[in-house]
C-alpha cells in the first residue's frame, strides 16, 4: 500500500494532509520564534553594525598612538610647571573654599569694611582675607562647599587618559578587531601578514581530472563529495575517487548504464564511506560499492512513459535532473533525492542478493507531478528544491538517527520531514520577512549533527551539543536548534522541537553554506566572497574574495522559475528579480577544511590558527603587534573559535600564557640587542611602544613580577629606565599597580625630579603602598621640593603620625608672625611655599577629621581614624604648647622670640592666618559622629587598654567645648569683623543641626544676630541673612522690635517678611516687598493673599494695604502692567481711578494698564469694557490712537456705541489720522453719509499728497533732487497707494453695511421712476460716491504716475528716488477694479439671499441696482468730464479684468494635458527599454561582466555616459522650447497650425519605437522580441562601448572587453564571444539570420537556441 502523497508544492507526508503552501498557516514560524526570543533576550540577531558595537564594548588593547598623545600632554603639562613664577603652574584645589586664592590681585573685588574703612576696629583681618594678597574675598561661601584634593578623584576633563590597558587596539590588528569589511584605503595595512585561508592546490589530482586528456576520457567535473576520499562526478556520468595522496583509486561507471544516463548532477557518500550514490541528468540514480565497482549496487530508474502516465508508482520524471542526493543514517539502501522540478522522493531497497535481487520502494515526499490537476482554491506557483540535505550521524547515538530527517528548502518554505518508519512532516517555516524585496533568489542549508563534547559548553554547561540546521534564503541566514523530547511510551519515537536561535543578514545573497566546525560557518555569497561566521555570536570574523578561484556554478533553477521572474510584480515584495546559479555542489567542508571545486582545479583551504598568526607577525618583525595579538587571545577578545582556541578560559589561558611570555622575552632581547649594536640611531618611541604593550600583557596575565624582574631589568641595563617609569605612571594613578620595588622607587624619584615633574611624582607617591618606601629619603625629598601632599601621605600611611605633618605646615607660618600677629605687608604670602603650601592645612584637617585619607579621599580604618581625630583635637584644643615627638625634649612654639605663649597657641595661629577656611573645615568636622557625647565615644573607641594622653584628651572634646573655645578666642578685640562674621555664621548654621549638643545663652545669640546684621561687605549679605534665618528657626528672641531696625538696615527682607506676616502687619509686609530688590515681582501674590476674601483682614488692615499701594503706583505698574491691572481689578477695583490719575497723562504706562484692563489676553472675545466707566474706554481709545493706531478700528467695532462719545473722540482721531476708526464710529452713530463724506475727503487728501510727491512742484530740478535726498520716493508712493486701497476698502465696507441694514425697493416700485441720481437710495448713493471718488482719483493720478519723468530727474545719474511706474499704475488701477468687483458681488449676494417667493422680482431689482449706479456714475462723469477719452483707460481696466481670466484658464488646461501625455509616454518607454541579465559572467568565457569583482573603470564610464545623455537632453529641451516659442509667435500672427502630428514631432523625436540615436541599447524588431520572450533568441540588447565601461580604454584593464549582448532569454555574452560561437554554428547552418539586404539582423542564444 503506497503512502498518500501531497499534491501541492511544499506538502510533506503525514497522517493527515498538511498545508505547506506559502499562503497557508505555517505550523512553526521561525520569524515568530526569532521575534519571541529576541524579546526575551535569548537570540543573537546581529547585523554587521551590531557586531561592531559589541566589539567596541569589549576591553580593547592600548594603542601606541594614544600612548604617544598621552605623553605629549604630559610634556605640555611639564612645560607649564617649569615656570616657577607663573601662578598657573601651581597646584590648585578645584572646588575647595580656597580655590580662589591664586587669583590675580587686580581681579580681586574690594572688600567693604576693610582695615581703613571699618569703623571702630583697629585689628587687621586674617592674612588670607586681606585684599591684594592673592587671597579669597569673604564671599566664597565657606559653609556651602567642601574641601577637595586634586589627587583624590581625577576630573573627567583631565588630560590624563585612562590606563593603557583600556585603550584602543594596535592598528596592525585591525583585521581581527574589526567586524566589517573595511576598505583597504581606510586601514593602515591592506591585509595582515598571515593568510586568512591557506589554500593548497591538488596538482596531481588536477592533472588527472582537469587535464585535456582527463576531460576527454572522463568528462569535466560537475560536483564533488568529500569524506575519507575525494569523489568527483563528471559530465560523462563517470565517478572518480581519489585518496588524500591524490591517487586515483577507483573509476566508477565506464561500460555500465550510468554513462548512458547523462552527466552526474548530484553525488553522495554513505556514513561508512563504502558506498557512493550518484544522480544523473536523465533522472536515474545509481549506488556503487567502492570495493566492487564493476556494476551498480542499486539502480533506481526514472519512470518510463507508461508509469508516468498511469502513476502506478512513484519516481523521478524522465529527463528531469536529480539535483540533490543523500544517504539516510548508516544504511546503504535508504536514500533521499530531489530534482529541479521541485519533487523529492525517499528510496528504500529491500534485502536481497545483488542488485537484481533487490527491489526499491520509492515514496514521494514533496512536490507534484506535472499532469496533476491544479487545485481550485489556490493558484499553483512554480517551484523547485533550492537546497536539500539529510541529517548526518554524530559521535553519539540519538533517536533521530533512525528517523531519516531530511531538510528541504523551496522558494517559499523550509520543510523538515522524517522518512522512517513513515514519511511525516516535523517542521515547516515560511520565508522570513527580512528578505530584501526583489533581491536575487537563492537558497542553501547544512546540518550539523549532535556530538558529545570533551569540555562542557561554556554557555549552556552541557556536554552534548544539539543537532542544528543552518539555512539561508537570499541574504538572510537562520540557525535552527533541534531538541528531542522523550516520549512517555518507549515504543513511540520522541517528539522533536525546532527553535530558531540566531539570525544574521548579509549584504548580498548567499549561495552556499557549510559548517567548518561546531561553532564556525563558511558562507559563500553570490559575488563569490567567502565569509567566516561564528555561530552563537553571529560575528563575522573574516571575509575575502574568491573570484580568482573561478568556482564552478551552474544554472539549475531558472528554467523552472522562468515565469516567476519574467512576470515580476513590483507590488509583490516576496518575489525576486533574478535567480542565482547553484554553487552548493562546489563548496564542501570536512574536518575543518574547505574543498572548493573550480572550473579548472580543486583547492583545499584551511584557516590559519592562532599560533600561525603569531609566528607570521614575528617573522614580519612586528613584535609589538605579536604581543598585542597574543594578549587578545589570552583575554578572549579575538575570534577564538575561528582561530582554533578553546572557549574555556582556563584552557585558553594555559595554552596562550607560555607563548605570550616567550614572545615578550624574545622581543625584549631583540630590541635591546639592536639598541646596543647601534646606539646612535636608537628609537625611544619603539621602546615606549614595547613597554606599553608589555604592561598591558602583564596586567592581563596578573603577573607584575615579570614586569619588574624581567622587563625593568632590560630597560635599566639599557639605560632606558625613564621610558619604563613614564609608562608605569598611569598604572599607579589608576591603582592598577600599587607596590613597586625600592630600587624602582628610587629610580622613579631620580628621574621625575631630574625632569622637573615634582607634581606628577607627588601624585604617584600618594597612590602607592608605603611599605616599599625609604622613609628618610622620601620625606627629605618632599621637604626639599615642597611636596607637602606626598609628605603628609607618607607620615600618615607609613608612620601613622598625624601631628608631625601639621607641625611642618605650621612651621611655614612662623616667619610671618610678629608680636602675635602676622606681617601686614603680606609679601611672604606671594611666595609659593607660603601662599599655597601653608593653605594645605585646611583640606588636611577636613579630610582627617572626617575619617578620610589625605589627599586621596579614601576611608581610614575606624581604629586608626579614631586615633587621628583624637590627636588632632588634642593638638588644637588642649590650650598649651606640646612636645612632639614625645620624649624629644623640644616644644613647638608659635612665638619663639617671646618668652610666653598665649592660650591655645596653635588654634590662635591658624585663625590669624585664615579664619574662614579653618571654620569651613571645622564645619565639615562637626558632621562627624566623633564629636558626639563622651560616653558614646568611650563605648565606641574604648579598647580596654591604657590610652596615651593625647587620645584621652581628644575623646573629651565635643561640639560644645569647641564653640566655647572659639567664642573665647575670637573676640571683637583680637579679631577683625571680617573674621568674626564667619564665627557668627558658623554658630548660626550649626546650632539648628545640633541642638541637643550645643547650649548657648540668649545674650550670646543676640550678639551673634547683631554681628550678622553688621556684615562687613555687601557680598556677604546673602550668607549673613541665610545664617540669621537658620538661627531664628530655633531661637525666638524675647523682643523682636529692637532687632527690626537692624534687619531693615542690613536688608534682611526675608526675615522681615516672616516677622510681619506672623505679626499680621500687612501694610509693612507689602511695603517690604516693594523695598526688596530681589523679590519685587512677588508683590502681586502678596497683594492677592492679603486682599482675598478668605484672608479675613480687618478694614484697617485693608486700608493699610491700600495706602501702601497708593504710595507706589508707578512702581507697581512698572513691575508688570498686566499683573498689576489683573490684581487690582480682582481685589481692589476702587483703586483704578487713583492709579490711572497718578500716572502721567498720555504716558505709555496708562495705555498698557488700560489695555490690560479692557483687552486682557485671557479673553479672546466679548466686551470686557462693559464693567468700566465710559471715561476709561474713551481714554483708552485716545491713547490707542497714539500708540497703536492700526488697532483702533478693530476695537471701536467691538465697543457698544453708547460707551463712546463722538464729539470727544473725533478730534483725537482727526489729529492722529485714524480716519477708518472715525468712519466706523460715525457709522455706528447713524451718520453714514457724513462718514462717507469724511472718507472721501481723506481719500482726496491722500491723492493730493501723492500728486504733490510725484509732480514737479519746483522749477529747479537740481534743488528738488537735493531737497528729496535721503527719501525713497518709490517706497513713499507705494505706502500712499496702499493707504488709498485700505480706505477704499473701508468705504466698500460702509456701503455693504448700509445695503444690509436698509430695505431695497423692488423693481415694480421702481418701474416708472427715472434714472437720475436724485432718485437713488441712500445705499446706492454711497456706492456712487465711493465709485466716483476712486475713478476721479485714478483718472487724475494716471497721467502723473505714467509720466516718463515722474520726478524730473534727468540730469542725475544716481537714481535712488526713481519710481517704478508700472507697479504704481497697477496699484492705482486696482482701486477701481476692487470697487466695481465689490459692487457686483454685493448686488449678486443680494439676489442669492432673497426669498424664493420674490426671486423674480428681487433678481431684476438687484440687476437694476447695479445698472442704476453705473448709469448714474456715467451721467456724473459725462457732466464733469465731457471728453470720454479721459475715462477710456479706467473703463478698459474695469471690463478687461473679467475677460482675462477665461483665456488664462483655457491656456492652462491645454498646457497641462500636453505635458501629462509627454510624461506618461516617457515613463512607458523607460520601462520597456531592455532586459535584466540572468548572471554576472559571460556564458562563453566565464569572465565577470558586471557587479563586484569586475575589472575596468565601469563606474567612471557610467558617469561619463550619464553626462553625455544629460547634455543631449538639455540640448533637445532647449530646441523644443525654441520651437514652441516660434509656434506661439506664429499663433499670435494667425499662422499657427493645429496639426497634432506637427506638435508632437518636435517633442517626441527619438523617444518612440524603432531606433534612436540617443539610446545606447539597441532593440530588435517586434517579431524578434516575441521570439525572445519565448526564450528562442529573438530580441537583443547590445551595450556599446568597452566591456569595462571606458570607451577610451581603462587604466586598470588595458585590453578592452568589447560590447555586451543581453538576449531575451536573459543570457549575457561578450559580443566577440557570441560572434565566435555563432561563427562555429554558421558552418552547421545555425548562425545568425540574414535579411533581404544581406545584413545580419539578430542573434540567437547558443544555449536556448
Amino acid at each position: 500500500m503506497s503512502t498518500p502523497s501531497l499534491e501541492r508544492e511544499g506538502e510533506a507526508m503525514g497522517p493527515a494532509p498538511l498545508d505547506l503552501s506559502p499562503d497557508g498557516d505555517a505550523g512553526s514560524s521561525d520569524d515568530e520564534t526569532i521575534q519571541g526570543d529576541r524579546d526575551h533576550g535569548h537570540i543573537a540577531d546581529l547585523s554587521d553594525h551590531d557586531v561592531d558595537d559589541d566589539a567596541d564594548d569589549a576591553p580593547p588593547v592600548r594603542s601606541s598612538v594614544v600612548a604617544s598623545r598621552y605623553h605629549d600632554l604630559l610634556r605640555d603639562q611639564a612645560d607649564a610647571s617649569d615656570d616657577a613664577l607663573s601662578a598657573d603652574g601651581l597646584p590648585r584645589r578645584a572646588g575647595s573654599p580656597i580655590s580662589s586664592l591664586l587669583s590675580v590681585p587686580d581681579d580681586s573685588p574690594s572688600i567693604q569694611g576693610s582695615v581703613r574703612s571699618s569703623v571702630g576696629s583697629s585689628v587687621p583681618p586674617s592674612i588670607a582675607s586681606r585684599p591684594g594678597l592673592s587671597s579669597p574675598t569673604p564671599s566664597f561661601r565657606p559653609f556651602d562647599r567642601r574641601f577637595q584634593s586634586r589627587i583624590s578623584s581625577p576630573s573627567p576633563l583631565s588630560p590624563r587618559p585612562l590606563s593603557p590597558a583600556f585603550l584602543p587596539s594596535h592598528s596592525r590588528n585591525v583585521s581581527l578587531s574589526s567586524q566589517q569589511l573595511l576598505d583597504p584605503s581606510e586601514t593602515e595595512t591592506s591585509s595582515p601578514p598571515w593568510e586568512v585561508v591557506r589554500w593548497t592546490k591538488l596538482n596531481k589530482l588536477n592533472g588527472q581530472a582537469f587535464s585535456e586528456a582527463g576531460r576527454r576520457g572522463f568528462g569535466s567535473p560537475t560536483c564533488v563529495a568529500v569524506s575519507a576520499s575525494i569523489v568527483l562526478g563528471t559530465s560523462k556520468g563517470i565517478i572518480l575517487m581519489f585518496d588524500y595522496f591524490q591517487n586515483l583509486k577507483t573509476i566508477i561507471g565506464p561500460g555500465t548504464k550510468a554513462v548512458e544516463s547523462g552527466p552526474i548532477t548530484a553525488i553522495a557518500i554513505s556514513a561508512d564511506h563504502t558506498t557512493i550514490g550518484a544522480g544523473h541528468a536523465n533522472g536515474n540514480i545509481f549506488t556503487w560499492d567502492t570495493s566492487r565497482a564493476s556494476r551498480p549496487f542499486l539502480a533506481i530508474s526514472h519512470l518510463d512513459p507508461a508509469q508516468a502516465q498511469h502513476r502506478t508508482m512513484d519516481g523521478h520524471m524522465p529527463n528531469v535532473a536529480v539535483t540533490h542526493l543523500g544517504f539516510l543514517g548508516t544504511r546503504h539502501t535508504a536514500l533521499v533525492s530531489a530534482d529541479d522540478r521541485g519533487m523529492a522522493f525517499s528510496h528504500l531497497a529491500t534485502r536481497g542478493t545483488g542488485s537484481l535481487g533487490r527491489t526499491v520502494k520509492t515514496v514521494r515526499i514533496l512536490g507534484r507531478y506535472p499532469d496533476t490537476p491544479a487545485p481550485s482554491t489556490k493558484p499553483v506557483k512554480p517551484s523547485t528544491v533550492l537546497a536539500f540535505a539529510p541529517l548526518p550521524l554524530g559521535n553519539l547515538e540519538r533517536a533521530t538517527d533512525a528517523m531519516g530527517l531530511t531538510a528541504m528548502l523551496t522558494p517559499y518554505l523550509l520543510v523538515i520531514v522524517s522518512t522512517t518508519p513513515i514519511a511525516q512532516t516535523q517542521h515547516k517555516s515560511a520565508r522570513p520577512k527580512d528578505v530584501a524585496p526583489h533581491s536575487a533568489m537563492s537558497g542553501c542549508l547544512a546540518w550539523f549533527p549532535a556530538v558529545k563534547l570533551k569540555v562542557p559548553d561554556p554557555v549552556t554547561g552541557s556536554t552534548i551539543s544539539k543537532a542544528k540546521l543552518v539555512y539561508c534564503w537570499s541574504n538572510v541566514l537562520t540557525v535552527l536548534d533541534l531538541d528531542e523530547m522523550p516520549s512517555e511510551n518507549r515504543d513511540k519515537p520522541p517528539s522533536l522541537q525546532f527553535k530558531a536561535r540566531s539570525r544574521w543578514k548579509c549584504e548580498e545573497a548567499i549561495v552556499a553554506v557549510q559548517w567548518m566546525s561546531r561553532s564556525v560557518l563558511a558562507i559563500l555569497t553570490i559575488s563569490q566572497r567567502l565569509i567566516i561566521l561564528e555561530d552563537r555570536s553571529m560575528r563575522m570574523t573574516e571575509a575575502f574574495d574568491l573570484i580568482h578561484k573561478q568556482i564552478y556554478h551552474a544554472d539549475m533553477f531558472s528554467t523552472q522559475l522562468h515565469a516567476l521572474v519574467e512576470q515580476l510584480d513590483e507590488e509583490d515584495t516576496s518575489m525576486h528579480g533574478v535567480v542565482a546559479d547553484a554553487f552548493y555542489m562546489s563548496l564542501k567542508t570536512y574536518k575543518g577544511r574547505i574543498f572548493l571545486l573550480g572550473c579548472n582545479d580543486i583547492s583545499i583551504g584551511s584557516l590559519s590558527n592562532w599560533a600561525d598568526r603569531l609566528i607570521a607577525l614575528m617573522e614580519n618583525g612586528d613584535y609589538v603587534g605579536a604581543i598585542q595579538l597574543a594578549t587578545s587571545y589570552y583575554t578572549g577578545d579575538a575570534n577564538k573559535l575561528t582561530i582554533g582556541l578553546p572557549e574555556d578560559s582556563v584552557a585558553r589561558h594555559h595554552l596562550v600564557e607560555d607563548k605570550l611570555m616567550e614572545i615578550m622575552t624574545a622581543s625584549l632581547k631583540y630590541a635591546f640587542g639592536q639598541r646596543q649594536k647601534n646606539e646612535a640611531s636608537a628609537d625611544n618611541q619603539h621602546l615606549r611602544e614595547l613597554a606599553e604593550t608589555c604592561f598591558v600583557a602583564c596586567h592581563n596575565l596578573g603577573d607584575t613580577e615579570f614586569l619588574f624582574d624581567e622587563v625593568y631589568e632590560w630597560y635599566d641595563e639599557g639605560h632606558a629606565e625613564g621610558i619604563f617609569l613614564e609608562v608605569l605612571e598611569p598604572y599607579i594613578l589608576e591603582k592598577t599597580i600599587r607596590t613597586v620595588p625600592p630600587s624602582a622607587v628610587k629610580a622613579m624619584v631620580t628621574h621625575f625630579v631630574s625632569q622637573g615633574w615634582e607634581s606628577r611624582l607627588e601624585e604617584m607617591i600618594c597612590h602607592m603602598e608605603t611599605t616599599t618606601f625609604d622613609i628618610d629619603q622620601i620625606t627629605l625629598l618632599c621637604k626639599q621640593h615642597g611636596l607637602y601632599d606626598a609628605l603628609i601621605y607618607v607620615w600618615n600611611q607609613a608612620l601613622y603620625d598625624y601631628i608631625t605633618p601639621l607641625i611642618d605646615l605650621l612651621t611655614l607660618l612662623k616667619p610671618l608672625m610678629q608680636s602675635g600677629d602676622y606681617d601686614s605687608s603680606g609679601n611672604m604670602m606671594e611666595d609659593e611655599i607660603f601662599g599655597v603650601n601653608a593653605l594645605k592645612i585646611f583640606p588636611y584637617l577636613s579630610y582627617t577629621l572626617t575619617g578620610r585619607i589625605y589627599p586621596t579621599g579614601e576611608v581610614i580604618d575606624d581604629e586608626l581614624a579614631f586615633k587621628a581625630k583624637a590627636e588632632l583635637y588634642w593638638f588644637l584644643f588642649s590650650g598649651n604648647t606640646v612636645e612632639w615627638p614625645k620624649g624629644g625634649g623640644k616644644e613647638f612654639l608659635t612665638r619663639p622670640a617671646e618668652s610666653q605663649e598665649p592660650p591655645f597657641p596653635y588654634l590662635r595661629m591658624i585663625l590669624k592666618f585664615d579664619a574662614p577656611s579653618f571654620l569651613s573645615a571645622l564645619n565639615e568636622a562637626f558632621e562627624d559622629p566623633f564629636l558626639n557625647e563622651t560616653q558614646e565615644k568611650q563605648l565606641n573607641g574604648g579598647t580596654g587598654k591604657d590610652l596615651p594622653e593625647e587620645q584621652v584628651f581628644g575623646m573629651t572634646v565635643d561640639r560644645q567645648y569647641i564653640v566655647s573655645i572659639l567664642l573665647e578666642i575670637m573676640n571683637r578685640d583680637d579679631f577683625a569683623p571680617e573674621d568674626t562674621i564667619y564665627l557668627d555664621m558658623f554658630i548660626a548654621r550649626n546650632l539648628p543641626k545640633f541642638q541637643q549638643y550645643l547650649i548657648i545663652s540668649g545674650s550670646a545669640l543676640d550678639k551673634i544676630i547683631g554681628g550678622l546684621c553688621n556684615y562687613p561687605g555687601a557680598d556677604l549679605a546673602d550668607d549673613a541673612q541665610l545664617s540669621a534665618e537658620y538661627l531664628l528657626s530655633v531661637y525666638q528672641p524675647p523682643d523682636l522690635n529692637p532687632m527690626i531696625p537692624l534687619f531693615q538696615k542690613a536688608g534682611f527682607y526675608r526675615i522681615l517678611k516672616r516677622i510681619y506676616k506672623t505679626e499680621k502687619r500687612y501694610g509693612l509686609l507689602v511695603q517690604t516687598y516693594f523695598e526688596d530688590p530681589n523679590d519685587q515681582e512677588d508683590v502681586f501674590n502678596c497683594l492677592a493673599d492679603c486682599l482675598k476674601p478668605q484672608a479675613g483682614l480687618t478694614k484697617k488692615h485693608v486700608l493699610d494695604v491700600h495706602d501702601v499701594v497708593k504710595q507706589h503706583p508707578t512702581d507697581l505698574i512698572e513691575l508688570d502692567p498686566n499683573k498689576a491691572a489683573q490684581t487690582i481689578n480682582t481685589y481692589a477695583p476702587e483703586l483704578h481711578h487713583f492709579l490711572i490719575e497718578s500716572l502721567r497723562d498720555g504716558s505709555v504706562l496708562q495705555y498698557v494698564y488700560l489695555k490690560a484692563l479692557l483687552e486682557p489676553e485671557s479673553e479672546s472675545s466679548g466686551q470686557p469694557e462693559s464693567n468700566f466707566d465710559r471715561d476709561f474706554i474713551e481714554l483708552y481709545v485716545q491713547l490707542m490712537c497714539r500708540y497703536n493706531p492700526t488697532h483702533v478700528s478693530a476695537y471701536v467695532g467691538l465697543v457698544q456705541a453708547k460707551n463712546l462719545r463722538l464729539d470727544k473722540l473725533l478730534p483725537t482721531m482727526e489729529d492722529t489720522g485714524v480716519i477708518d476708526a472715525a468712519v466706523i464710529l460715525m457709522a455706528q452713530e447713524g451718520q453714514v453719509q457724513d462718514a462717507m463724506d469724511r472718507l472721501t475727503k481723506h481719500l482726496y487728501t491722500l491723492e493730493s499728497t501723492l500728486r504733490g510727491l510725484l509732480s514737479g512742484t519746483s522749477n529747479n530740478e537740481e534743488e528738488k533732487y537735493e531737497d528729496n535726498e535721503g527719501v525713497d520716493t518709490q517706497e513713499v508712493a507705494e505706502d500712499i497707494l496702499k493707504s488709498l486701497q485700505k480706505y477704499t476698502h473701508v468705504g466698500i465696507w460702509l456701503c455693504q453695511g448700509q445695503m444690509k441694514s436698509s430695505k431695497q425697493p423692488t423693481a415694480v416700485q421702481r418701474k416708472q421712476s427715472s434714472s437720475t441720481p436724485n432718485d437713488l437710495t441712500s445705499s446706492e448713493k454711497l456706492w456712487l460716491d465711493i465709485i466716483d471718488t476712486t475713478v476721479q482719483i485714478t483718472r487724475q493720478l494716471s497721467t502723473i504716475v505714467s509720466s516718463p519723468k515722474p520726478n524730473g530727474f534727468s540730469g542725475k545719474g544716481d537714481a535712488p528716488h526713481l519710481v517704478d511706474s508700472e507697479k504704481l499704475v497697477a496699484l492705482l488701477r486696482s482701486l477701481v477694479q476692487h470697487t466695481f468687483t465689490a459692487l457686483l458681488t454685493a448686488t449678486s449676494a443680494q439676489v442669492q439671499g432673497s426669498e424664493s417667493g420674490d426671486r423674480l422680482v428681487t433678481s431684476s431689482g438687484g440687476s437694476l441696482t447695479f445698472l442704476r449706479i453705473l448709469r448714474a456714475f456715467l451721467a456724473r462723469a459725462a457732466a464733469t468730464s465731457p471728453n470720454l477719452a479721459d475715462l477710456r483707460a479706467v473703463l478698459q481696466s474695469i471690463f478687461s479684468a473679467y475677460a482675462y481670466e477665461q483665456s488664462i484658464l483655457q491656456l492652462s488646461n491645454r498646457l497641462l494635458e500636453q505635458q501629462l501625455f509627454v510624461d506618461v509616454k516617457q515613463a512607458v518607454n523607460l520601462r520597456q527599454r531592455g532586459w535584466r541579465p540572468k548572471g554576472s559572467t559571460c556564458e562563453a568565457c566565464g569572465r565577470r561582466l558586471w557587479g563586484p569583482g569586475v575589472s575596468g573603470n565601469v563606474f567612471e564610464a557610467w558617469e561619463e555616459r550619464r553626462g553625455v545623455e544629460a547634455e543631449k537632453r538639455e540640448t533637445k529641451k532647449s530646441a523644443t522650447a525654441a520651437a514652441a516659442a516660434a509656434s506661439e509667435s506664429a499663433r499670435g500672427k494667425g499662422i499657427a497650425t493645429d496639426d497634432p502630428s506637427q506638435r508632437q514631432e518636435g517633442i517626441y523625436a527619438g523617444k518612440g519605437k524603432g531606433k534612436s540615436t540617443e539610446l545606447t541599447i539597441r532593440q530588435g524588431s517586434a517579431a524578434d522580441q516575441n521570439q525572445g520572450s519565448r526564450g528562442e533568441g529573438g530580441g537583443v540588447a547590445s551595450v556599446n562601448g568597452n566591456g569595462n565601461g571606458n570607451p577610451t580604454g581603462g587604466v586598470r584593464n588595458t585590453q578592452p572587453l568589447g560590447p555586451l549582448v543581453v538576449l531575451a532569454c536573459r543570457h549575457i555574452y561578450h559580443q566577440k564571444c557570441l560572434d565566435a560561437l555563432l561563427q562555429g554554428q554558421e558552418q552547421g547552418g545555425g548562425g545568425r539570420t540574414v535579411d533581404q539586404f544581406g545584413r545580419k539582423c539578430q542573434y540567437r542564444c547558443p544555449i536556448d537556441g
